[in-house]
């Protein structure tokens, strides 16, 4: 009898162990599901509209959700800040997601492009600032592919001319300051008076040149060209009439001799 209950007690104690160690084993193996999950998911990127912006969302530590991407770079920052969508189309790229940050980039590197082109193709300096802005944002996506990157280096060789201008009209401007700074500080009771007033006396002439040059550079010479006056067509000249070699035009008759009476050729 007691043998018989130490029977059962023995494989109820197997059986409640055997269970306990597979709820146990359940229990690890979807605590490592989760957690595999949740690092799949904090690698993950996406995209999403938010207020007219297209905004970088990086996925949680969890198996799900995500947050706005802030990276700690400030260069990655820039990067990666909300993208003003003015009425550009990206329901394709807010249905992808995004294993690699360079998968991102690849993503994102055809929405800058498509907002700089025609910003850097206008003739307002404002609109080229702007499309200014797109391309040096696209500069620090370095996912981008080499067709990508020689793309951006055609446009920025594009806006290049724009860049030379306003650094130009910068440079005349920082000259303008220059030579007023140095009238008043010349003009003063200062200790520095008479050094201003000798640097004034040099530098006054060629830098009214330089300036002058900067503003007909800035504000002349990078405008548009007017085409040169188109010049009259001329007939040319009619062509002179052929004659015969003996003066006569060409295709006249020619003038019978006189006979005279004298016989030149022979003597009576």
């Amino acid at each position: 009898m007691n043998g018989a209950a130490q029977q059962g007690f023995g494989y109820r104690a197997r059986r409640t162990f055997t269970r306990l160690l597979v709820f146990f084993l359940i229990i690890g193996l979807g605590g490592v599901v989760v957690f595999l999950l949740s690092q799949l998911n904090a690698r993950t990127f996406t995209l999403a509209p938010v207020d007219g912006q297209l905004v970088v969302m990086k996925g949680r530590m969890a198996p799900m959700g995500a947050v706005p991407y802030r990276p700690g770079d400030p260069r990655l920052a820039d990067a990666y800040a909300p993208i003003p969508l003015e009425g550009q189309d990206v329901m394709a790229l807010t249905m992808n997601k995004y294993t690699e940050r360079d998968e991102l980039d690849r993503a994102l590197f055809p929405l800058l492009e498509s907002l700089a082109r025609p910003r850097i193709n206008s003739e307002e300096p404002a609109k080229v600032e702007q499309g200014l802005y797109y391309l040096r944002r696209a500069e620090k996506l370095s996912g981008v592919t080499e067709e990508q990157r020689l793309t951006l280096q055609k446009l920025m060789t594009e806006v290049a001319f724009f860049q030379a201008r306003q650094k130009l009209e910068d440079a005349r401007k920082l000259v303008s300051d220059a030579l007023v700074q140095l009238k008043l500080a010349a003009e003063s009771q200062t200790r520095h008076a008479r050094s201003a007033h000798q640097m004034l006396t040099v530098v006054t002439p060629p830098a009214r040149e330089l300036e002058e040059a900067l503003r007909r550079a800035v504000h002349t010479l990078s405008g548009p060209q007017e085409a040169p006056p188109a010049q009259p067509v001329q007939s040319p000249p009619p062509a002179p009439t052929p004659t015969s070699p003996e003066g006569a035009p060409e295709g006249a008759s020619p003038t019978p001799p006189v006979d005279s009476g004298v016989d030149s050729g022979t003597t009576p």
